[in-house]
């Protein structure tokens, strides 16, 4: 079992995303996602959250808000928790990145972008400026198979068709 953190800085209509191209033999290889990581042994969300802003972006997060609990089940990475923040701004300027491309994106430009179909789901509940929510995503492969929010009744994404 797996606990991350992930946080998303808003500032003047655009929040704070690297786009994950360095690493080999990443999950998140080529898609754009917030800032964060895995948990330490006896780490709080709270400080992973800071330390791993500060290894990314070498800055300080501000006024961070956690948001809500993303429970990832995949039938190829297992069962991953992630706590979602987002934060008020930063205290510095973002440097390099050895896990990717930090950039400053707009707001409105986010559903175009290479996402986990799933993170268009939470990105619309912090655009609705949700209370605290639980949201369940169910991936088989890459493609989001079921989601649920708030442990109400799953919606079932039904398979691509196929060519052929």
């Amino acid at each position: 079992m797996r606990i991350t953190t992930l946080c998303y800085v808003e500032q003047n209509g655009k929040y704070l995303m690297l786009h994950r191209v360095v690493k080999k033999n990443d999950e998140n290889h080529d898609k754009w996602i917030g800032i964060g990581g895995h948990l330490e042994e006896g780490e709080s969300p709270d400080e992973c959250l800071r330390r791993e802003f500060r290894e990314e972006t070498g800055c300080e997060v501000v006024e961070p808000r956690f948001r809500g609990l993303v429970t990832f089940v995949s039938d190829q990475w297992g069962t991953e928790y992630m706590c979602l923040y987002t934060a008020a701004g930063l205290c510095g300027t973002p440097g390099a990145c050895d896990e990717g491309v930090l950039e400053w994106v707009d707001k409105d430009r986010i559903g175009s972008l290479n996402l986990w179909e799933g993170d268009k789901i939470f990105f619309r509940l912090l655009d609705e400026n949700a209370p605290f929510f639980s949201l369940k995503l169910r991936y088989e492969g890459d493609r989001l198979a079921e989601w649920a929010l708030n442990g109400g009744e799953p919606h079932f994404l039904k398979e691509p068709e196929r060519d052929g």
